[in-house]
């Protein structure tokens, strides 16, 4: 079992800026990827930024130049800094990790979300 805890969401106004965290725990063998998931009303889930074992980041276009995703390894601990935010950045963000336990199964969990509210 692998346990995600998010933490760092909340209401910023436009243009400010939010630091999200996922901490990953339990039988981690390996981290093959992690990122950041949101969903707005009415809309489907999508990618907001992950980064892989190997260090490579993948964006959304709509949150280049404004999200940054980070990671401590040793942590297992991924981070997403959102500045310049915008009201459709509203959504809940989710965290994803998938890779291998140490049974050797392979594993694709997710957080239980945090909400992200950016007013005009």
């Amino acid at each position: 079992q692998v346990q995600l805890v998010e933490s760092g969401g909340g209401l910023v106004q436009a243009g400010g800026s939010l630091r999200l965290s996922c901490a990953a725990s339990g039988s981690i063998f390996s981290i093959n990827d992690m990122g950041w998931y949101r969903q707005a009303p009415g809309k489907q889930r999508e990618l907001v930024a992950a980064v892989t074992a190997g260090g490579s980041t993948n964006y959304v276009d709509s949150v280049k130049g404004r999200f940054t995703i980070s990671r401590d390894n040793a942590k297992n601990t991924r981070y997403l800094q959102m500045n310049s935010l915008k009201p459709e950045d509203t959504a809940v963000y989710y965290c994803n990790a998938r890779g291998f336990d140490y049974s050797g199964a392979y594993y694709n969990y997710w957080g239980q979300g945090t909400q992200v509210t950016v007013s005009s």
